[in-house]
């Protein structure tokens, strides 16, 4: 029996429009369905020279996609941006469907690691805090001075107090020297930008100078609002032709023999950075200073006094106008801690 042709158009309409409902179906599914996260955190990475058919495919394999990583990849092409996306790791949302991945990718709003440069650490520690960093990749077959020096280009002897303290973001794999050199540019601009308001009253005779006063600011008090006062006593005491006889140079100068008490023999022993024995500034930072300590070294606090020891009750110094008075406040200091023991 010969089956007429509308029919058979009829029967062709149907399968058609049966597979167009399930396209249709596939597509909504591909535009509405959340992906499938293992994990509450979910990061995926596209490594470097990663095309769409590979991360398609990645995100079907691991699991993610809730559709063939055809879909994906078609869709991808379709919208033109195919070759936008860009190599890093991404946090996937637990309502992100797949096009929500997509626009992730081509935004390059990858996951953001942190490294904090504490105000007072020297450039080892920080160093050895880098070298601790899960996300940062060593690229130098070592981090010390002579390696970062020449890597950076720093034309002082050290690299100590070249990196400003703060804390900074960074996407995984980012390099040391790229790390490093963030983080000596902004010392470099904050250190410039200090230099142009300099004036004529201060000692310094050049911008690495102030950097130096400012580490060993930095060292002697915890409290911002008495570095300034501070930085008023190292000036004063350098306007008169006096040593500045501060502690901090002289344990930088003993490296690691310093053992956590400094004794009468360590003032006594001549070290470049012994300011007991050595007048004028140590001959580099002693550590990595805060943007206060910086401002403190350039706007130094008026007044007379030229000594200072711990002792305060806020936890800060005893400032004093002459040795005598001095000398009343070290005792005080050593009765204190005597009766605290």
């Amino acid at each position: 029996m010969k089956i007429p042709l509308t029919i058979k158009l009829l029967f062709l309409l149907v399968f058609i429009a049966i597979i167009a409902l399930i396209v249709w179906s596939e597509y909504q599914r591909f535009l509405h369905q959340p992906v499938n996260l293992i994990e509450d955190d979910t990061i995926f990475t596209i490594n470097p020279g990663d095309n769409i058919s590979k991360v398609s495919q990645r995100l079907y394999d691991s699991g993610l996609s809730p559709v063939p990583s055809v879909y994906l990849d078609i869709y991808a092409r379709l919208q033109g941006n195919a070759q936008q996306i860009k190599a890093g790791e991404y946090r996937v949302q637990a309502d992100a469907t797949l096009p929500d991945l997509l626009n992730l990718f081509i935004s390059g709003r990858v996951v953001q690691y942190s490294l904090t440069i504490i105000e007072g650490m020297t450039a080892n520690q920080l160093f050895e805090k880098m070298l601790a960093h899960p996300k940062l990749k060593i690229t130098l077959n070592e981090l010390n001075n002579e390696t970062v020096r020449e890597a950076l280009a720093i034309e002082n002897e050290r690299v100590e107090g070249w990196f400003l303290p703060e804390t900074y973001h960074f996407p995984a794999n980012t390099t040391d020297v790229q790390f490093l050199r963030r983080a000596h540019q902004k010392m470099q601009n904050q250190l410039e930008n200090a230099w142009q308001q300099m004036s004529e009253k201060l000692p310094y005779e050049s911008a690495y100078e102030v950097l130096i006063m400012a580490s060993i600011i930095e060292k002697e008090s915890a409290i911002p609002e008495e570095r300034p006062e501070i930085s008023g006593v190292f000036v004063r005491r350098l306007d008169k032709g006096m040593r500045l006889q501060t502690d901090p140079t002289v344990i930088y100068g003993m490296g690691e023999s310093y053992d956590g008490n400094i004794r009468k023999k360590d003032l006594q022993t001549d070290t470049p950075y012994n300011t007991y024995t050595r007048f004028g500034l140590p001959p580099t930072p002693i550590c990595l200073p805060s943007k206060e300590s910086i401002e403190a070294a350039m706007n130094p606090a008026e007044g007379t006094s030229l000594y200072f020891v711990a002792g305060a009750e806020n936890g800060g110094h005893v400032f004093s106008d002459n040795l005598e008075d001095h000398n009343r406040a070290v005792r005080q200091y050593w009765n204190n801690m005597r009766l605290t023991q």
